[in-house]
């Protein structure tokens, strides 16, 4: 019987379970919101990186005229990165066909530790229902969804993101870890609450208090987006879904 494994930190992610699985890495505030943004504003390459030391040696092996750097470092701006975490940073006529080299505590950390699934994909709330239908039409073999989490601890934005997907797929014949039972069946009571649920996260308080609501609506709009993410040789690349099929 197949797995169907929810990982709620990245610290949990073993990569040699993962090496035969199709893995969705999760981090809605920001890392995977952002770079899904950056794929889709027409970024020709997109590379997350695994710790600071590989984001200034892929800043200095590409062409410094195409390369944007942004993201964040335990929550603070990067000195000498061009941009911040945010995906309103990262607008098409600033990333089309542009490098884009990111960084995050947390999400393109996962990214790094997931590497050796056989197919890796990035998840945030807006694609996630388009996550779940290609995950249900996909031949694969067991899947992870790993919730980023921030440094240690759980994060309620990511978890509610994987219930999203869970919500969304015929989980009969799988074998569920006891933490995809749990999130699966949050996902199923917790539908209409998104906007109130990230409120009440950690970091979805910070966002209110910094004013910053409208992002907070832009990046909890489950299923504004039917785009799909996957990591290949390092780089992110659009990735063809399967035909659309009712949630």
């Amino acid at each position: 019987m197949k797995k169907l494994v929810v990982l709620m930190r990245k610290e949990e992610i073993d990569s040699e379970a993962l090496s035969r699985s199709t893995a969705v890495v999760i981090d809605v505030l920001l890392a995977t919101t952002t770079l899904h943004a950056i794929v889709e504003g027409g970024a020709r390459r997109v590379f997350p990186a695994g710790s600071m030391e590989e984001a200034i040696r892929l800043r200095e092996s590409l062409a410094s005229s195409l390369v944007l750097t942004g993201g964040e470092e335990d929550g603070l701006l990067i000195d000498g990165f061009d941009c911040g975490p945010f995906p309103d940073e990262f607008s098409p006529e600033k990333v089309a066909g542009k490098d884009v080299v990111f960084l995050s505590t947390n999400g393109t950390r996962a990214v790094a530790k997931a590497r050796s699934a056989s197919r890796l994909l990035l998840a945030c709330l807006r694609n996630a229902p388009s996550v779940a239908r290609y995950l249900r039409a996909a031949d694969s073999g067991d899947i992870y969804l790993i919730c980023a989490g921030s440094k240690g601890h759980i994060s309620l934005e990511d978890t509610l993101c994987a219930a999203a997907i869970l919500s969304r797929m015929d989980t009969r014949g799988w074998k569920l870890n006891d933490a995809a039972w749990l999130v699966r069946e949050f996902g199923r009571t917790q539908k209409q609450k998104t906007e109130d649920i990230l409120k009440e996260a950690r970091v979805g308080r910070w966002f209110i208090k910094n004013g910053k609501a409208d992002l907070l609506r832009y990046v909890g709009e489950i299923g504004a987006s039917d785009s799909l993410v996957e990591v290949r040789d390092g780089k992110l690349q659009p990735l063809r879904p399967h035909p659309r099929t009712e949630p």
